[in-house]
């Protein structure tokens, strides 16, 4: 029986584990067994993470984050999660090869998707061109010309921020109209750095090494133009990875698990949250990390806030007794 189990990696997972492994929790990681480390492996330089002035590559953040948490006792497990039942006082876990975890506490830090465009070669240019983060990584795109696909909020908001830093940013929609927010249409509208491009639909990204432009279908008549652009952003969206929980976890409008307040406590007991799968509106590695930090200390009050007889007797294995906050605050 473990004290607590963290199902994804990433920032907020393997924040959540070093905090934890510090308290002496010593927890389970199941980082999956194909995307571990979440987004941030699929990112190239990462500049806005605090503590590297000259940037780093998503993948190092990630397996130095990893690494930190194992050398604090932190057990990381490449396997997926296929079920879990969060019922009772105590959690299972079921494994990739059918093994079945029991633990006392369970943090989901499990991330979300971007939503794509499901084009052949979108994966292959991400990073070289291709993004789903302006805030990431537009500041390699200073007086380039880029386009935002999209017609929401999000896709406004990428494309005014963008234009701090290219010299021509082109909103594509594949409509006549905007869903975005009138206020949020009004002020990208109002930004002589932005054109419409309205009707038309990405359907063929362009490039060798890097991205060189998109292929666009007209959505009324069919015909086909090709655009030169130096990078493609896409804000079509992301989707909360909370297959695991439905039907066992409340859930916000905007398909997030729901928490308590700035707290990581669902609505079970013993079942807490973390980083993007919480969050439909920051979503970046420095807020997930800090949501991480929470949903550990707020998993350590709680067991600490069980009966001790009853912890000692269900946690075999595990560091005896449970640590104070203070112990965790560097």
């Amino acid at each position: 029986m473990r004290q607590v189990i963290i199902i994804g990696s990433g920032p907020a997972g393997y924040t959540a584990g070093i905090y934890a492994a510090r308290a002496g929790l010593r927890p389970l990681i199941v980082a999956s067994s194909v995307e571990a480390g979440g987004e941030l492996m699929k990112t190239t330089e990462v500049e806005n993470f605090p503590g590297f002035p000259d940037g780093i590559q998503g993948p190092e953040l990630m397996f130095k984050m990893q690494e930190q948490a194992e050398k604090f006792g932190a057990e990381v497990l490449l396997d997926d999660v296929t079920a879990v039942d969060l019922t009772g006082d105590v959690k299972k876990v079921t494994l990739g090869d059918g093994t079945v975890e029991e633990s006392l506490t369970v943090i989901f830090a499990t991330g979300s998707a971007y939503r794509k465009l499901g084009l052949a070669d979108e994966e292959r240019l991400s990073g070289r061109g291709v993004s789903w983060c302006a805030t990431c990584d537009g500041f390699f795109f200073k007086e380039k010309a880029i386009a935002v696909v999209g017609g929401g909020d999000s896709a406004m908001e990428e494309a005014t921020f963008l234009t701090r830093f290219a010299s021509k940013v082109y909103v594509i929609h594949r409509s006549s109209s905007l869903r975005a927010s009138k206020i949020m249409q009004d002020r990208a509208h109002a930004n002589d750095k932005i054109e419409f491009l309205f009707d038309k639909q990405v359907t063929a990204i362009l490039g060798g090494e890097k991205a060189t432009g998109v292929t666009l279908t007209d959505t009324v008549d069919g015909s086909t133009s090709d655009l030169d652009l130096d990078g493609l952003f896409i804000a079509i969206g992301n989707d909360p990875r909370v297959h695991l929980v439905h039907g066992q976890v409340d859930l916000t409008s905007d398909g997030t698990i729901a928490v308590q307040g700035r707290s990581s406590k669902t609505n079970l007991t013993g079942v807490f949250a973390a980083g993007d799968v919480i969050d439909a509106t920051y979503r970046q590695a420095a807020t997930a990390a800090a949501s991480g930090t929470v949903a550990a200390l707020d998993v350590e009050h709680y067991l600490a806030s069980l009966d001790q007889t009853f912890l000692a007797e269900q946690t075999v294995g595990s560091a005896e007794g449970v640590e104070t906050s203070e112990s965790v605050v560097a």
